[in-house]
């Protein structure tokens, strides 16, 4: 079965990006793929010490958290779409964990997530949206990956908890970017 991962890096598990993603999710569900959503922001995580114990241990991070269970997840699934409000014009430190620890475990597996579909979406209160999304993405194009995108950039004028579902442009967007992931994956298999 198809299978689609989305991975919250907002410590606000109910929050706008987690909203974003369900919609994401919701589309490709209704398609019959297999979906899940991973809450990563709000853990305990540390960074990425490019200590190389991943190219030793292949497939496993020596530092033994929740990010190799995410890794796993990776693996598994066919798409993954990676999501996190806008701090400060950048991501959570939990996204940057993610995309630092997984895409070492993944260089050293040999390319594991290489030609898996990717995807990134983001809440921004005005600006910083960009920079963000352009982070999630390098993870993307660092691990030789299939970048979708939507009718516009893949973000929502989000700040305060619900503005998501007031923000008609950004949920069109989020149900494109769904439909597009969806109807790439029924190409590929």
């Amino acid at each position: 079965m198809i299978k689609v991962l989305a991975v919250n890096g907002s410590p606000r598990h109910d929050g706008n990006t987690s909203h974003m993603l369900r919609t994401v999710l919701e589309i490709c569900k209704n398609a019959g793929f297999e979906t899940e959503l991973y809450q990563a922001g709000g853990r305990n995580v540390k960074g990425c010490t490019a200590c190389g114990g991943c190219r030793k241990h292949v497939g496993k991070c020596v530092t033994d958290d929740w990010i190799n269970e995410v890794y796993q997840k990776m693996v598994e699934a066919d798409a993954i779409v990676l999501g996190s409000p806008t701090y400060f014009f950048d991501l959570t430190p939990e996204t940057k964990a993610v995309i630092d620890r997984c895409g070492f475990i993944a260089g050293g597996a040999g390319k594991s997530l290489s030609r898996k579909i990717g995807a990134a979406v983001s809440a921004v209160r005005r600006a910083g949206g960009v920079p963000t999304l352009d982070s999630m993405q390098h993870f993307f194009y660092i691990n030789d990956m299939i970048v979708v995108g939507s009718t516009y950039v893949n973000m929502s004028l989000s700040r305060d908890i619900g503005d998501y579902e007031n923000d008609a442009e950004g949920v069109a967007t989020m149900r494109r970017l769904g439909e597009n992931i969806v109807w790439l994956l029924e190409k590929l298999k």
